[in-house]
């Protein structure tokens, strides 16, 4: 047996499980990874000071971003799958990545440019960091990134996901039995980790335009722009800004996030199959 098949509750409680316990466990790495990228640097936007800054919001929002991640990348997955030859599994679990990046970012996007404002201390509380969008950008400011952060996402997705899928299924195949959620934990720590240090230079275009200032260029969401931007100011190293802290936080969570995931879908799925 090589994969398990889901449904929706438990895919939605799964995925909320785990999205909550990376987001709030790994915070300060998050937020370390933040304020290298930052324009003004690491010591400027705050050093170690604060750490927690902008935890709130990331944890109210990080299960129902990840329930709907995971619902969307099931539903799109298993679709697939009843149409498209299994030599094709790669492309499928692509394609389902994408969608669920696309869907569960019309949650994070907000979350993200609210957090990333309070982790550089620009703000003193999150409230003050909605209010200031909406009456400078309006309701559509808090989508500011929506664009940079999918494109973002879904490079990355299209190297994590098919490489945990491949390596659940090729350590399946070797034992003869569906991984065990530590297994699928170290799958994901591999696959989060490769897939973090290759796509760091968006994740530092993606910080920068969510935290310049609406009358900076940057604020009008090009990626290119904010590639230019950066290395005209740090050069290459700049585009790698945040690698360690960012690759070391995304490893650990893969390991956490798809861990929990299988771990949480194993137990709840027992009580909601009809």
């Amino acid at each position: 047996m090589t994969h398990r098949e889901t449904n929706i509750t438990s895919t939605l409680l799964a995925g909320g499980i785990a999205g909550t316990a990376v987001d709030v466990t790994l915070f300060p790495l998050d937020t370390i990874k933040t304020r290298l990228q930052s324009e003004g640097g690491f010591r400027a936007s705050g050093g170690f000071r604060g750490i927690y800054s902008g935890v709130a919001p990331a944890a109210l929002a990080s299960a129902p971003s990840a329930a709907l991640f995971f619902c969307a990348y099931e539903g799109t997955k298993k679709l697939l799958r009843e149409h498209i030859p299994t030599q094709y599994e790669p492309t499928v679990h692509m394609v389902a990545a994408s969608f669920g990046e696309v869907a569960s970012c019309f949650i994070r996007v907000p979350t993200e440019l609210v957090k990333q404002r309070r982790q550089v201390q620009l703000y003193r509380s999150s409230f003050e960091v909605i209010s200031a969008i909406i009456k400078s950008e309006g309701y559509r400011g808090l989508f500011r990134g929506y664009i940079s952060t999918v494109s973002r996402e879904i490079p990355f997705s299209f190297i994590q996901f098919p490489l945990w899928e491949y390596l659940k299924k090729y350590w399946s195949e070797k034992q003869g039995y569906y991984v065990l959620s530590w297994q699928a934990s170290v799958c994901g720590a591999i696959s989060g980790g490769v897939s973090a240090v290759i796509t760091t230079p968006l994740d530092v275009a993606k910080t920068r335009i969510m935290l310049a200032h609406e009358e900076n260029t940057l604020a009008r969401g090009s990626i290119v722009t904010a590639l230019q931007v950066v290395y005209k100011q740090r050069g290459l190293p700049g585009l790698f800004s945040g690698i360690l802290p960012r690759t070391t936080w995304i490893a650990v969570g893969g390991a956490v996030f798809l861990g929990v995931y299988e771990e949480a879908q194993s137990l709840i799925l027992p009580y909601t199959v009809q």
